[in-house]
């Protein structure tokens, strides 16, 4: 899968043009998936890439920090690396990421559609929600957008919500499941657990001294849909999945940055692998069942007994676990 950042050069564009699908994505989850298969048959039909045009920063997240309220800027899903990672698993060939800013922004609908529809992309085929809304002020809309297609010469359809067991699936519904740390919610909505993946950094190797190893990665958003302490299952470091303990959030009782970290604690550390041999690699994180939100301790002892509380806790869990 190709992914650019920013309108594909002139070089890049395909002259049979693309079938298209527009929306910010976040999560992949079952909705998504349904649309991403209409539009990679779509695309196969009629011998042209399927592509996915997303916008980074959300557009909420934009206008929320430009009127200086960035609570209101929606919790993050997923990172824009493991939404790229879904939408390949989902057959689409390529990705294009425009940047949300203030030319965007104003940007009105006509000029959205012969510029970045048209010329930018060269669309044969857009394809988009039943609550889709684009350009500036939200003014565009489905009608609108069919009307310009059927005089351009492009095929517009849009497709209706999608449903699980009677609930309308949707970002929202996928941020509040993992808000109120309902990881089986989640996973009905999503299609799959909910993980996440990076390349293991180094920390302070505070673990070390509490006698509980972490390796980390960064979330890359200050706000993420899940927080707290999880008992997980990590792959990229042995042949096989291996159970942990992690820490997503901003670690109340050792930092005051803010950052968002995503701490790992393996419960059993691969035999052929060194104790540096899990920095630089890349891990798939999966989060199984939420242990309780993040604490702040009052001292280091307190934090060593509560991460050793957690580890019995994720134990037990574990072993109770349907296999």
């Amino acid at each position: 899968m190709q992914v650019f950042r920013g309108l594909p050069p002139l070089s890049a564009r395909p002259t049979t043009g693309c079938a298209l699908t527009i929306g910010n994505f976040d999560g992949v989850h079952r909705g998504h998936q349904a649309m991403l298969a209409l539009l990679v048959n779509e695309a196969r039909h009629r011998g042209v890439p399927s592509c996915v045009l997303m916008f980074e920063p959300h557009p909420r997240d934009f206008f929320a920090r430009r009127f200086g309220q960035p609570e209101k800027a929606p919790r993050r899903i997923s990172t824009l690396r493991d939404a790229a990672l879904e939408l390949a698993r989902c057959g689409v060939d390529r990705v294009v990421v425009l940047r949300f800013d203030n030319r965007l922004a104003s940007q009105p609908p006509q000029a959205f559609i012969e510029q970045v529809l048209q010329q930018g992309l060269n669309a044969r085929y857009v394809l988009v929600g039943d609550d889709f809304r684009f350009g500036a002020q939200r003014a565009g809309d489905y009608p609108m957008l069919d009307a310009a297609g059927a005089a351009a010469g492009f095929d517009v359809a849009r497709m209706m919500s999608y449903e699980v067991h009677g609930v309308r699936v949707s970002s929202s519904a996928v941020r509040a499941a993992l808000a109120a740390g309902d990881m089986a919610q989640a996973t009905a909505l999503l299609g799959r657990t909910y993980s996440i993946t990076g390349r293991a950094i180094h920390g302070r190797k505070l673990g070390r001294e509490l006698g509980f190893r972490t390796l980390n990665l960064r979330f890359q958003h200050a706000r993420p849909a899940a927080m707290g302490i999880f008992v997980a299952q990590v792959h990229g470091l042995a042949d096989k999945p291996l159970a942990a303990v992690a820490s997503l959030g901003v670690r109340p009782t050792v930092e005051d940055a803010g950052r968002v970290l995503l701490e790992v604690h393996c419960l059993a550390w691969p035999a052929g692998l060194s104790s540096e041999g899990g920095y630089g690699r890349c891990m798939k994180v999966e989060l199984l069942h939420k242990l309780h939100d993040e604490r702040q301790y009052g001292s280091m002892e307190a934090l060593r007994e509560g991460i050793a509380q957690d580890v019995d806790d994720a134990v037990s869990w574990l072993a109770a676990a349907p296999a």
